[in-house]
Protein backbone atom coordinates (compact mmCIF):
# COMPACT_ATOMS: atom_id res chain seq x y z
CA UNK A 1 0.00 0.00 0.00
CA UNK A 2 1.28 3.47 -0.85
CA UNK A 3 -0.69 5.89 1.35
CA UNK A 4 -3.83 6.33 3.47
CA UNK A 5 -5.95 9.46 3.25
CA UNK A 6 -7.76 9.53 6.61
CA UNK A 7 -10.19 12.40 6.00
CA UNK A 8 -11.77 10.56 3.08
CA UNK A 9 -10.95 6.96 4.15
CA UNK A 10 -9.14 6.12 0.93
CA UNK A 11 -6.15 3.82 0.48
CA UNK A 12 -3.79 4.42 -2.43
CA UNK A 13 -2.55 1.06 -3.69
CA UNK A 14 -0.09 0.05 -6.42
CA UNK A 15 -1.05 -3.28 -8.00
CA UNK A 16 2.07 -5.43 -8.25
CA UNK A 17 0.60 -8.69 -9.56
CA UNK A 18 -2.59 -9.58 -11.36
CA UNK A 19 -5.60 -7.38 -11.76
CA UNK A 20 -8.34 -6.12 -9.51
CA UNK A 21 -11.94 -5.30 -10.32
CA UNK A 22 -14.99 -3.94 -8.57
CA UNK A 23 -16.63 -6.81 -6.68
CA UNK A 24 -13.34 -8.53 -5.76
CA UNK A 25 -12.49 -8.96 -2.07
CA UNK A 26 -9.22 -7.60 -0.72
CA UNK A 27 -7.46 -8.17 2.60
CA UNK A 28 -5.30 -5.68 4.50
CA UNK A 29 -2.60 -7.10 6.79
CA UNK A 30 -0.16 -5.16 8.92
CA UNK A 31 1.20 -4.77 12.43
CA UNK A 32 -2.16 -3.50 13.72
CA UNK A 33 -4.32 -4.02 10.62
CA UNK A 34 -6.24 -7.19 9.78
CA UNK A 35 -9.51 -7.05 7.82
CA UNK A 36 -11.12 -7.95 4.50
CA UNK A 37 -13.63 -6.01 2.45
CA UNK A 38 -15.16 -6.01 -1.02
CA UNK A 39 -14.01 -3.46 -3.59
CA UNK A 40 -17.13 -1.34 -4.04
CA UNK A 41 -15.51 1.26 -6.29
CA UNK A 42 -12.05 2.38 -7.33
CA UNK A 43 -10.35 5.20 -9.14
CA UNK A 44 -7.29 5.42 -11.35
CA UNK A 45 -5.96 8.80 -12.46
CA UNK A 46 -8.95 10.54 -10.81
CA UNK A 47 -11.49 8.58 -12.86
CA UNK A 48 -13.80 5.79 -11.74
CA UNK A 49 -12.75 2.45 -13.21
CA UNK A 50 -14.23 -1.05 -13.06
CA UNK A 51 -10.87 -2.84 -13.20
CA UNK A 52 -7.13 -2.20 -13.17
CA UNK A 53 -4.08 -4.27 -14.08
CA UNK A 54 -0.55 -4.78 -12.76
CA UNK A 55 1.40 -1.57 -12.21
CA UNK A 56 -1.72 0.58 -11.81
CA UNK A 57 -1.99 3.05 -8.93
CA UNK A 58 -5.56 3.01 -7.64
CA UNK A 59 -7.60 4.55 -4.87
CA UNK A 60 -10.11 2.49 -2.89
CA UNK A 61 -12.41 3.64 -0.10
CA UNK A 62 -11.75 1.51 3.00
CA UNK A 63 -13.93 0.74 6.02
CA UNK A 64 -11.08 0.85 8.57
CA UNK A 65 -7.83 2.73 9.04
CA UNK A 66 -4.90 1.28 7.10
CA UNK A 67 -1.22 2.11 7.28
CA UNK A 68 1.46 2.89 4.73
CA UNK A 69 3.36 -0.40 5.05
CA UNK A 70 0.34 -2.71 5.23
CA UNK A 71 0.21 -5.50 2.68
CA UNK A 72 -2.90 -5.81 0.51
CA UNK A 73 -3.96 -9.18 -0.90
CA UNK A 74 -6.69 -10.12 -3.32
CA UNK A 75 -8.83 -12.86 -1.75
CA UNK A 76 -9.18 -15.75 -4.20
CA UNK A 77 -11.53 -18.70 -3.73
CA UNK A 78 -13.79 -19.40 -0.79
CA UNK A 79 -13.07 -20.52 2.73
Amino acid sequence: MIKFFGKIDVAAIRLSEGGLKVGDTIRFDGHTTNFSQPVESMQAENKSVQEAGPGADIGIRVKERVREHDTVYKVVGGS
